[in-house]
């Protein structure tokens, strides 16, 4: 009888061993990262005023810290917060302003529209209509899961949220398969969802944190506002192209046998599920009307002149109104407050990059002549900006602080090269955007990682080859499409 008991306590003992060794793990990385700025700041040149050296410092601690996760992503924005304040990198305002911008209520109405929407049916039943339809072959289930992704950018913003929506349905399927589902398809499934919700981010410009910030930075260094139609109208050919293109290279990626391509009780299985949703219920009609109203507004911005953020804010309003919605204001304010203050830091670290003189003294660093050179011929200005970008998104992993570092960097430069600020921040933040070799790289591929049944290593061969494929349709679309637009 002693046996279990003495099994319980090896295993308690185990845990608290596995807790103090990873609590020990997280301590050595805030030390590393602490370490890190400091050296930073006393490494840098003599000529760099005190406000530039600890604001390029914090970034490094934020990329550091937003990379390996020490604690959650949330503390270090409001650490960030607090060293920008204490050590007046710059002015109070300044450190504050990100979270008067409208792109954090974009993201927050984004976040509550997502709730919404998961309090009905609707997302399963486009799900399931997909699966049910294609479902039944390998080539088939790859293409739902990265269609069904590029439907809900349209009205889920985040892509971390249609990752989230995504990875159940694609390991139910696989769980359903069963025996099949265990080498090359499992790979080339769980990529899919991950580099789906990726691309997912490219036209519709609130689908993506790196959409937001690069329309916010434009507006705020140069005053250049795009509007939702003008991204949707530079980057939808883009988009188009790289979901053929990402499942081609899926395919090839994980070759399977003739056995493993068929699996028809898995459409079957669908269909049923697909039935017992029924017919479009009242809660699924008003979302769908809702929705269809906020987009139409995104669309016909050029028309009214709102933000983004104000549809958003009123689908969220019309979601929780008695009568006319189909969910509770008590459920719609449970998002993820993490995300709200990623928003709001990265803005304030882009203002108070600019403000410190930080971005002002890496441009002038970074001014040679040949580099200037490169950025005054638009083609070969897009060749140059995707390769930076893709070599410096590999160090700086998160797609905002990228985005937040390089912009305000790459304005500078377009402007001292008297290139076009829109052509450069655009190629700039869809290389960042598209991350597909490392897996702190995106969201959609931390998500899907999360899940314990794919490893690193298993990104690294198609992550290439997207990368490659995705520089080259931006370079083609550049010189045919944006010449066409006027932006070349």
């Amino acid at each position: 009888m002693a046996f279990p008991n003495t099994r319980v306590k090896v295993n308690v003992v185990a845990k608290q061993k596995q807790k103090s060794s990873l609590e020990v793990k997280k301590i050595i990385l805030l030390l590393l990262g602490i370490a890190l700025m400091a050296g930073v700041y006393f490494i840098l040149p003599a000529n760099y005023t005190g406000s530039a050296r600890m604001m390029l410092s914090c970034l490094v601690l934020s990329v550091f810290y937003w990379t390996f996760e020490p604690i959650p992503i949330g503390l270090t924005a409001v650490i960030l917060l607090i060293i920008m304040l204490v050590f007046g990198v710059v002015t109070t305002d300044v450190v504050y302003s990100g979270f008067a911008s409208p792109a954090v209520f974009l993201i927050i109405g984004g976040m509550m529209l997502a709730k919404g929407v998961n309090d009905t049916t609707l997302t399963k039943r486009i799900a399931y209509f997909f699966l049910s339809k294609w479902g039944g072959t390998a080539k088939g289930l790859l293409a739902s899961i990265l269609m069904i992704p590029q439907i809900q950018s349209f009205f889920i913003p985040a892509a971390a949220v249609r990752a989230q929506l995504m990875l159940p349905i694609a390991t139910m399927s696989l769980d359903t398969i069963g025996e099949k589902a265990k080498g090359n398809l499992r790979k080339m499934i769980l990529l899919g969802v991950a580099f789906g919700g990726t691309v997912s981010g490219t036209a519709v410009m609130t689908a993506a944190i790196g959409n937001i910030l690069t329309v916010e930075l434009l507006k705020e260094f140069v005053g250049i506002k795009i509007t939702y139609i003008q991204w949707f109208t530079y980057t939808f050919p883009i988009w188009l192209i790289m979901i053929p293109i990402l499942w081609f290279t899926l395919l090839k990626s994980f070759p399977l046998t003739e056995e493993e391509k068929h699996f028809p009780h898995v459409q079957q299985e669908l269909e049923n599920k697909l039935e017992e949703l029924g017919r479009l219920n009242v809660e699924e009609k008003k979302c769908l009307a809702i929705l269809f109203i906020i987009v139409a507004l995104w669309f016909t911005e050029p028309l009214h002149g709102l933000h983004p953020s104000v549809p958003a804010l009123i689908g969220v309003v019309l979601m929780a109104l008695p009568g006319i919605g189909f969910t509770s204001w008590g459920n719609l304010v449970k998002i993820n407050f993490d995300t709200v203050l990623l928003m709001g830091v990265t803005l304030s670290l882009g203002y108070a990059f600019n403000k410190s003189g930080a971005a002002k003294l890496i441009g002038d660093s970074l001014s040679s002549d040949w580099i200037l050179y490169f950025l005054h011929s638009p083609v070969v200005a897009v060749i140059t900006i995707l390769v930076i970008t893709h070599i410096l998104h590999l160090a700086v992993a998160n797609v905002s602080t990228a985005v937040v570092t390089l912009v305000p960097i790459f304005i500078g430069l377009s402007t001292k090269a008297g290139a076009d600020p829109v052509l450069i921040c655009l190629t700039a933040s869809i290389a960042c955007l598209h991350g597909y070799i490392l897996v702190v790289e995106a969201t959609p591929n931390i998500i899907v990682y999360s899940s314990g049944r794919i490893q690193q290593k298993e990104f690294l061969m198609p992550g290439l080859w997207l990368t490659g494929l995705m520089s080259v349709v931006v370079l083609v679309i550049a010189v045919t499409w944006w010449n066409w637009l006027g932006l070349l």
